[in-house]
């Protein structure tokens, strides 16, 4: 016998905490009936308004800080994508009987991002828990206890929520010095290009410590009009991950040059990881293009495959050689191999896994997404191209993985 479905509406109504759902421009869509008890506000006074329209800042207290700390919450979730539980927040709320009368409450929230089919953010879930009753002791809330032990938990309140701002200064100075390190170990554009028509990308992650496990490089081959394109992507992030970047780039640049092949640098890249400390799992790609033979030649150590983009239209993905990630295997065999031929105003394009991977998403959705993009805007130049796939692939919001992002004109 089938099981009845589930009715979530009616789950949501009757948890027993507040709950509010918000839109990302911090409007209330929907809340549930605890939400409605405890706020001592309506439905009506809350559906479609802005949250600090309902709940502002107690104006007569101008220490008054909770609507700040919620709305930078708030702010933080809609940047990072990632949940932010808040320490108890002194909140005033107006009375909703008495115009200019604010009842001193204090509240524990919880914000959750939630994200829609296309990997964005469509609504928060905005939980609150109730505290100010642990404030109350039978002498009641005037009682000399209470106004003690009101003051001890507002006091931990403000010392939790400095050291948390104390920590985000921290976290900022460690990503200033790692994007700065990164800029310093990735080449400069005017190095990369030559005459040849490319346009290279990394758009660091959002949040502290999201950075720097990315990079790539264009190189001029011996032999030939050939050049060398890669990409690759150090599992982690901060100043070690940059560090290791450097490192694999480095390593991989100087093996393309004197390399027969693309298989061939990889392999000998993935010997070099397999003693670096901080290399384990890190993925690259490596192509050769040939622009008088027409022809890529190109390997895959783990990574999401290069798309070429043929001059009529069609999409190919280089997936036909692909194997474990740089520092998978301890005796490392020989790499696979792959030719793919093209025809002058072709596009080649590189990049790394912020760009097509999402959070409870297959990764065939993104590359989906990545190949239509590249489809319908194939007729821009690259550095209009490059700007393209970004603003239409990575979250409004920022993504929370960096990203590298390569595109060819052949």
């Amino acid at each position: 016998m089938a099981e009845a479905p589930i009715d979530y509406a009616a789950v949501y109504q009757a948890l027993p905490g507040m709950v509010a759902l918000l839109t990302p421009e911090l409007i209330y869509a929907d809340v549930n009936e605890a939400f409605v008890r405890g706020s001592g506000r309506s439905r009506e006074d809350l559906l479609g308004r802005y949250l600090f329209d309902v709940f502002p800042d107690n104006p007569n207290d101008p220490e008054a800080t909770g609507a700040h700390h919620l709305r930078a919450s708030l702010l933080r979730v809609l940047s990072t994508g990632e949940r932010d539980t808040m320490a108890v927040q002194r909140y005033d709320v107006e009375s909703p009987e008495h115009s200019g009368v604010w009842e001193e409450r204090y509240w524990s929230p919880v914000n959750t991002p939630v994200r829609g089919p296309d990997g964005r953010i469509g609504l928060i879930v905005h939980r609150v828990e109730e505290v100010t009753e642990l404030l109350r002791v039978r002498g009641g809330a005037g009682d000399g206890r209470g106004r003690v032990l009101e003051a001890e938990l507002y006091t931990r309140a403000r010392e939790l929520q400095d050291l948390n701002n104390r920590l985000r200064r921290a976290h900022a100075r460690e990503r200033e010095v790692a994007l700065s390190l990164q800029e310093a170990m990735l080449p400069a554009r005017r190095q990369l290009l030559g005459h040849h028509r490319a346009a290279v990308r990394y758009q660091p992650a959002v949040g502290a410590l999201n950075v720097c496990g990315d990079w790539y490089d264009l190189v001029d081959l011996v032999g030939g009009n050939r050049i060398g394109v890669s990409v690759g992507d150090v599992v982690g992030h901060g100043l070690a991950a940059a560090g290791v970047m450097g490192q694999l780039r480095s390593a991989l640049t100087a093996a393309s040059r004197v390399a027969d092949g693309p298989a061939q640098a990889l392999n000998v890249v993935g010997r070099y990881a397999h003693v670096v400390d901080g290399a384990e799992s890190a993925t690259a790609v490596m192509t050769f293009v040939d622009f008088d033979r027409h022809t890529i030649t190109y390997s895959s150590a783990g990574h999401p495959p290069p798309v070429l983009v043929h001059h009529d239209g069609r999409v190919e993905f280089l997936d036909r050689a692909t194997d474990p990630p740089l520092d998978a295997q301890p005796d490392p065999a020989p790499r696979p191999e792959a030719v793919t031929g093209f025809s002058p105003g072709a596009t080649l394009v590189l990049y790394t896994d912020g760009l097509v991977e999402r959070r409870r998403e297959d990764i065939d959705t993104g590359l989906h997404r990545l190949a239509e993009a590249l489809h319908r805007h194939r007729a821009q130049d690259p550095e209009r191209l490059a700007d393209t796939v970004l603003l239409e692939l990575l979250p409004s919001g920022g993504a929370t993985d960096d990203t590298a992002l390569v595109v060819v004109r052949l």
